[in-house]
């Protein structure tokens, strides 16, 4: 199989995968939003974005530092995966105990389920890092089909159980009821773990090893990427934190819907970029033509999968709310009453800019400039921080959104000035060109078809909007050059 076809292959699995997983995953928070308030929904969110500070303080870049490396000399996958393993262990344990510790002082925590519902969740976010992190030597071997399949298997369990807590075991919410929504996931992610080490260990034997040295070194390497992942999140996540802080667990509910659509479809480029980065690390040192390609080619594929997004977001957000959550999180202008179809508008937009900001900041990692990346990070994260502080107390969540739209574009941009200065590209525009061109089409052909398909079907009319979509831009990219037969020889023969 050829270096392009493996690189493809590996991230359709896994993008067709997550968007399998996605669909599982909106059915659970149809529930979850129908069931609970928004107030109680907000609670639920909150639980998951304080925990994902201390997520990422598990990481610290060691998942891609541990790929470029396997991928810089296969013969060491055993033993950089073992030492990877229990660094992570170690630091996945003591930042869920952290969490779980600050979390019970935090004064406005008190008397909400926060406090207790991220000492439960803390085992689900423990489960799914020591996951990703087993996950690494199938990524190197581009065999994600098997993670992918643990994830779906995942996601169905959770799914079960939330489906057996809402509609059996209770019939109103409570407080029992908010924490077995949360154990739901500790038991999906429990199957998940246990799946992809399985497969992983296939691979490569699977051992906590103890190298301090080689520890020192890679924490080393690994420290300024794991401070960018940090300042990321917190420019990523401190929107809904500050929202509880400032305002209350019902901006935070309605803010949480579009935010949970997001985090679902921001894997994408993660995906992508983890499949190119071996081969990528490896063109650069041999064949700067062919890693140009590479860059050139990562970043068309992303600009095409975020453009249908952003613009059927904006034609369709209304419709897609209603489906995945209940009335309550719809807008009701007439009632000066913003709900989360206004907030994804807006955050759709921040997701389009990290999707191509995602190739600039892997190619950075790379050629080894991760350390470049804390500049970068941390004017995104400042000025996100500042900005919320000013508009979150006067508009709310759009505020919010609006200063992720910001921070994500200063991001991206930076990241592309950095990288142009130590390695010249120069990306071509044609095919980005026509791929906007294709998406604006679409998205002209679904607002036309909106208002007439509403009398008939109401706001179910996204169930044929959004294929009819996917279809419309998929045949424009086709008529335009931009799919090829070559592309689509790939897809039908990916082994």
């Amino acid at each position: 199989m050829s270096v392009a076809r493996k690189i493809l292959s590996n991230t359709f699995i896994q993008v067709s995968g997550k968007i399998m997983a996605a669909l599982l995953s909106v059915i659970v928070v149809k529930f979850i939003t129908n069931f609970l308030s928004v107030d109680g929904y907000g609670q639920y969110v909150s639980v998951y974005e304080f925990l994902a500070f201390f997520g990422i303080l598990a990481d610290l870049g060691l998942f891609t530092i541990s790929v470029r490396e396997i991928a810089r000399d296969e013969s060491k996958a055993d033993f950089i995966l073992g030492n990877t393993i229990t660094m992570r262990t170690l630091l996945a344990f003591g930042a869920m105990l952290l969490a779980i510790l600050i979390v019970f002082i935090i004064p406005q925590y008190q008397g909400t389920y926060i406090p207790v519902g991220v000492a439960v969740a803390s085992i689900s976010v423990f489960f799914s890092i020591l996951s990703g992190t087993v996950s690494s030597i199938l990524q190197v071997n581009l065999k994600m089909q098997y993670p992918t399949i643990g994830l779906l298997g995942s996601k169905i369990i959770s799914l079960g159980y939330v489906a057996y807590i809402i509609f059996f075991a209770f019939s109103s919410p409570s407080p029992t009821a908010f924490y077995q929504l949360l154990w739901a996931g500790v038991i999906g992610n429990t199957f998940m773990l246990g799946f992809t080490w399985f497969y992983a260990a296939k691979y490569a034997k699977i051992k906590f090893l103890f190298d301090f040295t080689y520890w020192k070194d890679t924490l080393w390497k690994a420290l300024p990427y794991g401070f960018a992942l940090v300042l990321n999140m917190i420019y990523f996540r401190i929107d809904s934190i500050l929202l509880l802080l400032l305002k209350n667990p019902t901006e935070v509910g309605l803010y949480g819907v579009p935010m949970k659509i997001l985090d679902i479809l921001s894997v994408i480029p993660v995906y992508l970029m983890n499949s190119v980065l071996p081969t990528l690390t490896i063109r650069l040192k041999t064949d700067l033509a062919a890693a140009c390609r590479i860059i050139q080619h990562a970043f068309d594929f992303l600009l095409a999968m975020a453009m249908p997004i952003l613009v059927g977001v904006q034609v369709l957000a209304y419709p897609l709310i209603f489906i995945i959550s209940s009335p309550e999180f719809l807008s009701r202008l007439d009632e000066g009453f913003y709900g989360s179809d206004i907030a994804l508008r807006i955050l759709v937009m921040a997701m389009t800019f990290a999707f191509l900001s995602s190739v600039f900041i892997f190619t950075l990692i790379a050629i080894g400039y991760q350390g470049k990346l804390l500049f970068i990070s941390l004017t995104g994260a400042l000025f996100n921080i500042i900005s919320n502080f000013f508009v979150i107390p006067v508009w709310g969540f759009r505020g919010a959104a609006f200063t992720s739209v910001l921070s994500e574009l200063i991001i991206l941009i930076c990241s592309f000035l950095m990288l142009n200065h130590y390695l010249k590209i120069q990306l071509r525009l044609k095919g980005p060109l026509k791929i906007v061109f294709s998406a604006a089409f679409m998205g002209v052909i679904i607002w036309v078809l909106r208002e007439p398909s509403y009398h008939i079907m109401q706001n179910f009319n996204i169930l044929v909007l959004i294929p009819l979509g996917g279809i419309i831009y998929g045949g424009m990219l086709w008529i335009t050059g931009v799919i090829n037969k070559d592309i689509l020889r790939l897809l039908k023969n990916p082994s």
